[in-house]
């Protein structure tokens, strides 16, 4: 298992827009990934293929996440989700 974390930079969150792009760069890979919201007081993991789950997290600006992943290309995939959120998804 490979992991990282990261904090939500963009104004707006991971809204729909984002959570789908997210959503459609986790299912690029084959590795199962989770999305954990450690701002959460319970810290709630979801997959992070799943654009309902990503949505439930509510997670805002300057919230801090953890992406996690196991599998042939687990480095390759949080490596890739992080960088999207630090990048801000180009908002």
């Amino acid at each position: 298992m490979y992991k990282r974390s990261t904090t939500v930079i963009n104004k707006t969150g991971l809204h729909a827009r984002p959570a789908s792009i997210f959503v459609n760069k986790a299912n690029s890979f084959d590795s199962t990934i989770t999305i954990t919201n450690l701002s959460l007081s319970n810290a709630k993991t979801v997959n992070a293929k799943s654009i309902i789950s990503i949505l439930s997290l509510g997670m805002g600006k300057d919230s801090k996440v953890e992406i996690a992943a196991e599998g042939k290309d687990e480095v390759n995939a949080v490596d890739s989700l992080i960088n999207l959120i630090n990048t801000g998804f180009g908002e």
